[in-house]
């Protein structure tokens, strides 16, 4: 058993913690909000993550796992610390490290014995070095310390699973041996383990997720063109998804991808190039295609209503992705500002997100399920392709609307059977169907 501290309860700190102290360790997680740390200790869980309530109460009933707002009872028997905080982007797209610096120097003004740091954030490129000196700098009296990059490939929604059975592990350092005692810490994961140097590891994550988030502006592009010229964008993907060079992974073209990773860590990577003088053209482009893709839904909805003045419309999910509530960039919030300015009249549903949403939108009214939501609607418009969408009875729907105007704004329907329901149907890159007239 070894002992090791968090630093930060959120998505990733808290899904880490968790797991960790599920393989076997005593894991205490350090978090300054003393609301955080309340509702934790009284068995609730600060945000939604599929599964991650019943294996935090497993695990504090087996002693393995504790909360605390205190630094000197977090670090007090740790051998190892992850740091694990917010890293959001700042004015010009940079990362914003001032919780990484606070947790830093927070670090270093308690650890009474040597410790192995882990950046566990995701952050620029050289910024295990810059730790490594805010640590030195704040100690009261020198004690030795090796800081190790960690980065975190968690997806929300499956969190748990993908820490419990990763692709691989990357983990940088200067200090080899640090490096192998966090590599002992991974062992009973069974991944493949890959070690680097500090910068190299920091960079991996940010090109990991700039890849991903190229592969889907690019469907997009193409669902784009697939519109003017006929095609079927869902096809094209299929077919394209066969050749092994490609794979069909993160080739579903849609409203555009959201969240607290994607969209920040591709502004980020991007002026780290700028600073460095490169010329990024490529992840501007991604962002770009990314934002024209939430105008589209304005584009569809004046094609088939005229003006949107005094229309209603209901959007179908709000949180960014299924099986999460979280609406960090969510593509909902900007259709909904969009919408609210052209003088239509908004209402929103989503399984899971209402209390973000308040939160977030609280202009937007919020409905208590789909079909409450199209009463009396001008358009549906489906945003977050939660499974529940998948089985709605559309009669009903179609009923309920006052016109048939939907939006399919992750593809989750078929044209065909969407125009035998009476609906007025738009997907995105569905040309076929528009080319027919539809």
């Amino acid at each position: 058993m070894k002992h090791i501290a968090v630093v930060g309860t959120g998505y990733v700190g808290l899904v880490t913690g968790t797991c960790f102290a599920d393989l076997g360790n005593k894991v205490i997680c350090i978090d300054i909000d003393e609301r955080k740390i309340e509702v934790l200790r009284s068995g609730g869980v600060p945000i939604y993550e599929p599964g991650l309530q019943e294996v935090i109460q497993r695990n504090v009933a087996a002693g393995r796992l504790s909360f605390t707002t205190s630094y000197a009872e977090g670090l007090r028997d740790a051998e190892f610390v992850f740091i694990a905080v917010g890293t959001p982007s700042g004015v010009d797209g940079e990362a914003d490290l001032q919780y990484v610096r606070m947790a830093a120097e927070s670090i270093a003004q308690t650890m009474d014995h040597p410790l192995i740091i882990i950046n566990k954030s995701t952050v620029p490129v050289g910024t295990g070095d810059w730790v490594a000196d805010i640590i030195r700098k704040h100690q009261p009296t020198p004690i030795e310390f090796a800081v190790v990059s960690c980065p975190e490939f968690l997806r929300e929604g499956s969190a748990l699973a993908d820490f419990m059975a990763p692709d691989r592990v990357v983990l940088g350092s200067l200090d080899r041996e640090a490096a192998e005692k966090v590599a002992q810490l991974h062992l009973p994961l069974r991944a493949p383990i890959m070690v680097t140097d500090l910068r190299t590891a920091e960079m991996i994550k940010y090109a990991s997720n700039a890849f991903l988030a190229t592969r889907i502006s690019f469907i997009n592009e193409i669902a784009n063109i697939c519109e003017k010229l006929g095609a079927d964008v869902k096809e094209v993907a299929a077919g394209m998804g066969y050749d092994k060079r490609i794979g069909r992974a993160f080739l579903d073209a849609g409203v555009g991808f959201g969240g607290s990773c994607f969209p920040k860590d591709v502004k980020a990577l991007e002026y780290m190039g700028l600073l460095h003088g490169a010329h990024p053209a490529l992840l501007r482009a991604v962002m770009e295609i990314n934002r024209d893709q939430r105008r589209q839904v304005l584009h569809k909805l004046r094609e088939l209503l005229g003006s949107l003045r005094g229309r209603k419309i209901g959007l179908l999910g709000l949180a960014f992705k299924p099986n999460t509530d979280d609406m960090r960039d969510a593509p909902s919030v900007e259709i909904a500002h969009m919408l609210l300015r052209e003088g239509a009249t908004v209402i929103g549903y989503d399984p899971v997100a209402h209390e973000t949403a308040r939160r977030t939108i609280p202009e937007l009214p919020l409905a208590k399920n789909p079909y409450d939501l199209a009463e009396g609607c001008d358009a549906l418009v489906l945003v977050t392709e939660w499974n529940e969408f998948k089985h709605l009875d559309l009669a009903r729907i179609r009923s309920l609307m006052k016109t048939p105007v939907f939006i399919d704004g992750r593809n989750v329907y078929d044209p065909e059977t969407m125009r035998e329901a009476g609906f007025l149907y738009r997907g995105m890159g569905r040309g076929y169907h528009v080319a027919e007239g539809q």
